[in-house]
């Protein structure tokens, strides 16, 4: 996740505090990844060490205000414009704790693949809730708000990701039982040599007659 980069897009719009980027931010993810304003202060640290943003005066309540530079909007576009990178996907938990517990003794693998799969699905249905919700207010005409359009976005990401995280563990489980299945074949003892079967006998074939003269 960048933080980095989220709290740019939020200072494009116009000076902000701390944590008021951090209440805008997770106004605009629906909170499914909170910060703290340590966190938001850390980074807005780095940010101007780096150019990207500079300090510009106080606001009424003396909160020190933060805006954009040429360079953090130069950065920002090129956030946006550049794929987000796939060839070093972040860790998943998940897929760690599978991979460790392949082999690992007194582990039940499938047990801990059918627990996750309910926790998943249970995930995907709130989702799913929430998304009906969210978009029937969008669709009544009661809010039109940016923060909650994009809260809609989230939910529909967080559950084609619940959806493909689903069909994935019922596809590790699948071959699980494939290979546990193939290793039982393999470790079968093979049956003892019998005797030779012996041919059937092969009658012989019948033999054209003339036929007698009339």
């Amino acid at each position: 996740m960048s933080i980095r980069h989220g709290l740019l897009a939020l200072l494009e719009s116009g000076p902000r505090y701390g944590s008021q980027l951090r209440s805008e931010f997770e106004a605009r993810t629906g909170s499914t990844w909170p910060l703290n304003v340590g966190q938001v202060y850390t980074t807005l640290n780095r940010l101007e060490r780096d150019g990207m943003v500079t300090q510009q005066g106080e606001d009424e309540a003396g909160h020190p205000l933060y805006v954009i530079t040429d360079a953090g909007r130069g950065e920002l576009r090129t956030w946006f414009e550049k794929p987000v990178d796939r060839t070093s996907p972040a860790r998943d938990e998940l897929a760690i704790k599978l991979a460790m517990a392949v082999g690992a003794s007194g582990v039940d693998i499938r047990a801990v693949i059918q627990a996750q799969r309910r926790h998943t699905i249970k995930a995907m249905q709130d989702y799913t809730r929430l998304k009906a919700q969210a978009l029937a207010a969008l669709e009544s005409g009661k809010t039109q708000e940016r923060d909650d359009v994009a809260w809609l976005l989230v939910l529909e990401q967080l559950i084609f990701q619940t959806e493909a995280e689903a069909r994935w563990l019922d596809h590790c489980e699948a071959r699980l039982i494939r290979l546990s299945a193939a290793a039982a074949r393999q470790a079968a003892p093979a049956p003892p040599p019998g005797p030779s079967p012996v041919p059937a006998p092969v009658a012989p074939a019948p033999r054209n007659h003339p036929a007698p003269p009339a």
